[in-house]
Parts: C-alpha cells; sequence; structure tokens
C-alpha cells in the first residue's frame, strides 16, 4: 500500500503524511510540481525524526508517478465520488492518491484511476485537510487488509 500527493501545496500536510507513513509503514509519492521547496524546513518540523524512517519518491509530474506505479491500482479520494470508503474493498497493493489541497485533481487525473471513493462528510462542511483524510484513508485500507501495525 502507498499514499500518494498529486501536487501538495502545504509544506505541513507533506510533514504530517509522512509522519503517519512511517508509522503505518507505507510508502509515500510526492507528484511534482509541489507549491514549497522540498528542503522547506516546515515538512521536517511536522514530521519530525519520523522523516528518516518513510520511503519517499518523488516524481516529476503525474505521467512519471504512473509509469514507476505500473499496474497498481489508484484509488482515488475525492469529495465528488458517491462511492464510500467505507464500503470499498481495499487491496495490499492499492496506492491511495489524494489531490492538491486548492484544487484536487484535474479529470484527466480522475479518469486514469481504477477507483474513486470519499469519506462520508455532514453535508454542511465541504471536505477534510488533506493529512487528516489520508489517516482516515490508509486506516480503513490497512484494517481491511489486515496490513496494520501490530
Amino acid at each position: 500500500m502507498r499514499i500518494a500527493l498529486f501536487e501538495p501545496e502545504i509544506a505541513g500536510n507533506v510533514g504530517a503524511v509522512l509522519r503517519l507513513a512511517a508509522c503505518m509503514g507505507t510508502a509515500v509519492d510526492l507528484i511534482e510540481p509541489m507549491g514549497f521547496e522540498w528542503d522547506d524546513r516546515r515538512v521536517r518540523r511536522t514530521a519530525m525524526d519520523y522523516i528518516d524512517h518513510v520511503d519517499v519518491t518523488r516524481h516529476a509530474d503525474f505521467d512519471a508517478f504512473k509509469t514507476t506505479i505500473g499496474s497498481r491500482r489508484l484509488v482515488l479520494f475525492t469529495t465528488k465520488s458517491r462511492q464510500s470508503a467505507y464500503d470499498f474493498s481495499f487491496g495490499p497493493d492499492d496506492v491511495l492518491l489524494f489531490g492538491k489541497e486548492s484544487a484536487g485533481v484535474p479529470i484527466s487525473v480522475a479518469e486514469a484511476c481504477g477507483a474513486r471513493v470519499r469519506i462520508p462528510l455532514r453535508a454542511e462542511v465541504r471536505s477534510l485537510n488533506v493529512a487528516t483524510s489520508a489517516a482516515l484513508a490508509l486506516g480503513e485500507a490497512l484494517r481491511q487488509t489486515a496490513t496494520l501495525p501490530s
């Protein structure tokens, strides 16, 4: 299982996802361009020393990312889906994809995904923070595939 962030814009969110991935034993793919410099101190401050315990791969763009992951299923988390992540069957080789904070992903990226799911929210609110979404999504996917850390 992997987490992929499409053109992330906020260094602190990336740091939080890196820390999550380190704790859960999951690799992270960062699809560029990013909205900050990779050496931004906010990434390391949020990830703390956990950054040394996570496999991070940076990709020049979405096409390079797609080439790298090969035939793995891409599962896009989007507010535009009707399929609940809690009624979806995850596989151990899935790549959980999250869009950029301000705009999600373009339709061409959404169409390249094998599945699109959402985290159910109250109607009065728009969306969760990307790091919070990744935590909920990864927890459910690891639970379903019996690959939670012991």
